[in-house]
């Protein structure tokens, strides 16, 4: 359906939008942000980004499937929701395995009856001595983590969001895929074809279910531990520094929110303006 303005001159209110049905003038912003009475599913929730998400929807109201291989680490997280007056639910999953997302899906709506935000966060990004030198085993691990894996999350999550309403998917990418280096290809790659999905889902379940995708650039998480000094001080961006892992807080809000209701199919850079 075509976008529309109002007899003011400013863009109508859809179906689909927050404000469709109320007085605009009575939203206040905060409550665009309110994730009350929403359940979110958060792959590699246990650390990274994905906890700083975990932990951000949770505040703003929502239960939450905390999702990562490890149960203990998922465990441990689903405690800190429940200190938030939230429920949670650790499950162990490898989003690599094929057969592990249809358990997990089937564990969270079986706990909740419905997922409202889905975050395909988990990811790995190991170097490569060189492309010649990239096992089979490398390559397919690299693609069915960062690939593979959020496709059949979101087919199967996604679907069932279409049929009950809506919802919100959020593909957590890398600027790898916008400025892809040596060393990185089958990485690179498989978050190229995860920024392909985001238009694909947008299409394929819209315009009720929205998916987006987070263009994330190097932040200070568990993995910033390997790198050089000198990567964990500067960047060649225009902000010049890594991100802070609750950087992502804001970005990741706004797209499971009623605050991006009329934003579908868009790549989000948080990144600090690399170049």
């Amino acid at each position: 359906m075509s976008g529309g303005q109002g007899a003011d001159g400013g863009a109508a209110a859809g179906p689909g939008s927050a404000a469709a049905g109320r007085d605009e003038k009575s939203i206040a912003p905060a409550d665009l942000f309110d994730l009350s009475g929403k359940v979110a599913l958060v792959t590699g929730g246990s650390r990274g980004l994905g906890l700083e998400m975990v932990r951000a929807f949770a505040t703003a109201g929502a239960d939450v499937v905390i999702a990562s291989r490890k149960l203990d680490a998922c465990e441990t997280v689903a405690a800190e929701v429940r200190d938030l007056g939230r429920r949670a639910l650790p499950v162990a999953a490898h989003v690599g395995h094929w057969d592990d997302l249809a358990r997990l899906a089937d564990a969270a709506y079986a706990e909740f009856g419905k997922v409202d935000v889905l975050v395909n966060n988990a990811g790995m990004s190991p170097l490569a001595p060189s492309s010649a030198e990239t096992s089979e085993e490398l390559f397919d691990k690299v693609i069915g983590v960062n690939f593979k894996g959020p496709f059949r999350l979101a087919s199967l999550i996604g679907q069932r969001m279409a049929d009950e309403g809506g919802g919100s998917i959020i593909n957590v990418s890398s600027s790898g895929a916008l400025m892809p280096q040596p060393r990185f290809g089958p990485y690179a790659g498989a978050k190229a074809a995860l920024n392909a999905l985001t238009t694909v889902f947008a299409l394929e379940y819209g315009p009720t279910v929205r998916v987006n995708t987070i263009s994330a650039g190097p932040f200070l998480t568990d993995i910033s531990k390997a790198w050089a000094a000198e990567k964990r001080e500067t960047t060649r961006s225009a902000i010049g520094r890594p991100g802070r892992p609750e950087e992502i807080i804001s970005t990741a809000l706004y797209l499971a929110s009623d605050a991006s209701s009329y934003t579908t199919g868009a790549l989000i850079r948080v990144d600090g303006g690399l170049y």
